[in-house]
């Protein structure tokens, strides 16, 4: 495989996309340039395929050629939205140069002291011997030490996007409720000497937000903790915040209640509980099709909306999904996905913000295939001030336990400013 130079890609060679779809290309993703050089021309390969698939009879081989383009976009997408981090990564690395033997070099492990000194002892030393060899300390045996990696790698966990686009709302007690007016009071037209009726009055409305309870209890042995040379403790503890996260973002879209959040997907009209907020459920939109997206079906979607929250309005939705819509055009022949232009900034649909979310359900007939609107209006997120650690040596011993619980809710605040696209005609 060959690198390709900064210049070669912003001249911006047509054959670009291609090459890096073939893999005969490796990119480097710590040049934003050079990334978002790359998605634009794989973006602009990938439409001139599709047009072409579109417009012929069914043709496998156009279809793989059109299939292994549009992940090749999906791909330099991803890198495009980590730029920053990228660049926040090389400075890390600069600054890691000045750094003296022995200090902490960011996110690295500092080099161990006692041997530090002990190399240096060695090179200070008058004595001067003619054969050096590894086997030795003394003789050199300090100049080829056995390395190991002081880090963790860790397996992917998908952490869903919903809290941090959500309302959050801390309390100190056992619970939070939130009352709703309906606005229905009634008003109409007299003459001057006219009876006046009773009109209506406002109903008020009241939703409860219990939070559910969750949980860990890992255990590790007191001689492991003592011995080991990283911080089991801290990587314990990370390990659990991102198992809580997960569990959160799989609740926050689909929890059923029962000592959990609401699920924003079970506020959905049909779902069960559409019945349960005072003002009703998420309105549905369908795709136009049975088992597939439909360009005028995201546009049905997005114009569904009441204008008043179309400014914070966003598209949630999973990346399987994102991939099939990618290929969706307008009623001008305009592709409605359009790729990030600036480091930072999320892919549009129709001109609306993409949030991946992992666990939303895939394309097919009758799922809610996507979520549009905003979502710090929709959903309520509550937190019980505080995660709770007991270490607790005494019950499992030699084990040390760490029991620690975390208690959150959640639930729709207001079903009006979303809407769900459903697949089906």
């Amino acid at each position: 495989m060959k690198h390709v130079s900064r210049t070669a890609l912003l001249a911006g060679s047509t054959a670009l996309p291609r090459a890096i779809a073939a893999g005969s290309i490796r990119m480097d993703a710590s040049d934003p340039k050079a990334v978002l050089a790359a998605l634009q021309k794989s973006f602009e390969d990938f439409k001139a395929a599709n047009d072409e698939k579109l417009s012929k009879k069914a043709d496998v081989v156009l279809d793989e050629k059109v299939d292994r383009i549009n992940a090749v976009v999906a791909d330099l997408q991803t890198k495009a939205e980590a730029t920053v981090k990228a660049m926040d990564d090389m400075a890390v690395k600069i600054a890691a140069a000045q750094v003296r033997p022995g200090d902490q070099i960011g996110d690295l492990p500092p080099t161990d002291p006692e041997y530090v000194n002990a190399f240096k002892a060695w090179m200070r030393r008058d004595k001067v011997s003619a054969a050096l060899q590894k086997d030795t300390d003394a003789n050199g045996g300090y100049l080829a030490p056995i390395e190991w990696d002081r880090t963790i790698t860790n397996k992917l966990k998908r952490v869903s996007a919903i809290r941090a686009n959500a309302r959050v709302q801390s309390i100190s007690v056992a619970g939070f409720k939130k009352l709703f007016n309906d606005r229905a009071v009634g008003s109409g037209w007299v003459g001057e000497t006219a009876a006046r009726p009773t009109t209506t009055t406002p109903g008020l409305g009241s939703l409860d937000f219990t939070p559910g309870e969750l949980y860990a209890n890992p255990a590790i042995s007191q001689q492991l903790l003592d011995d080991a040379a990283i911080d089991l403790e801290q990587w314990l503890s990370n390990e659990v915040e991102g198992e809580f996260s997960k569990q959160e973002g799989v609740a926050f879209l689909s929890g059923n209640g029962t000592n959990k959040p609401y699920g924003v997907l079970t506020f959905v009209t049909g779902a069960a509980n559409a019945a349960r907020h005072p003002w009703g459920a998420i309105a549905t939109v369908n795709t136009g099709a049975a088992a597939a997206l439909t360009g005028d079906g995201f546009i049905d979607l997005m114009y569904s909306l009441p204008g008043e929250f179309a400014a914070n309005a966003k598209l949630y939705i999973n990346r399987l999904s994102l991939g099939a819509a990618r290929k969706l055009k307008d009623g001008q022949g305009n592709y409605l996905w359009q790729p990030t232009y600036v480091a930072g900034q999320p892919a549009t649909l129709a001109g609306a913000p993409i949030v991946e979310l992992p666990d939303m359900p895939v394309v097919g007939a009758g799922n809610v295939v996507a979520l549009y609107g905003d979502m710090e209006a929709t959903y309520l997120v509550v937190d019980r001030i505080g995660i709770s650690v007991l270490r607790d040596p005494f019950t499992d011993k030699p084990y040390v336990h760490f029991y620690t619980v975390k208690r959150v809710g959640g639930g729709v605040y207001n079903p009006e400013p979303m809407r769900a696209l459903v697949v089906s005609a």
